[in-house]
């Protein structure tokens, strides 16, 4: 199977950036960046924390660029920076949010005089925000082979690169993911 015009360009920004050429490191960031953004942001369900993980991903992507031995590899090395950045992020949040809840635990240290607010009535969903919302009630790791496979028409084979695991935990993953998304589907009023 023959390589895209886009992933010979990659490869060769790969080399020469490896090179130290850095206008060859900006173009093959600015063809990246969203890419990986859009990674990331899949696996935090948060903008600000594929942000974050973007940015540390980067870093660590300028770092080790010189040791990457096949250019071609580039996508998926990436991708699983990223990805682990991102959950970097998740875990950091999730003691911060624990943090919170201890603090909500005991109100009077946040506030001495809490004031109550009614929530608002909730309207019912369009399905493009039924969708949406049992998208986002997924797992994150559901939700990010979803979106690789979706969103980004990221094949088995590719996917299982992505993420370093094999293509046949790829098929079983997508199919529990999708009947999942189904049955919160059917749950959503």
């Amino acid at each position: 199977m023959g390589r895209s015009p886009d992933e010979v360009l990659d490869d060769w920004l790969v080399l020469a950036a490896q090179e130290g050429e850095v206008h060859a490191f900006e173009t093959l960031a600015r063809r990246w960046h969203r890419r990986l953004i859009a990674h990331a942001y899949r696996r935090t369900a948060h903008t600000e924390g594929a942000t974050e993980a973007t940015q540390e991903a980067w870093l660590a992507i300028i770092r080790g660029l010189p040791r990457l031995h096949d250019p071609s590899r580039f996508p998926a090395w990436a991708y699983r920076i990223v990805d682990h950045k991102a959950v970097d992020w998740l875990r950091r949040r999730r003691r911060q949010r624990s943090l919170d809840d201890r603090l909500q635990a005991h109100p009077e240290v946040i506030d001495p005089n809490p004031q109550t607010r009614s929530p608002d009535a909730e309207e019912p969903l369009d399905a493009v925000d039924r969708l949406r919302r049992a998208l986002n009630d997924l797992p994150s790791d559901q939700r990010l082979l979803l979106a690789l496979s979706y969103t980004e028409g990221r094949s088995v084979r590719e996917i299982a690169e992505l993420l370093a695991i094999p293509e046949g935990t790829v098929k079983s993953r997508l199919f529990h993911a999708r009947q999942h998304l189904k049955r919160r589907m059917e749950q959503s009023p």
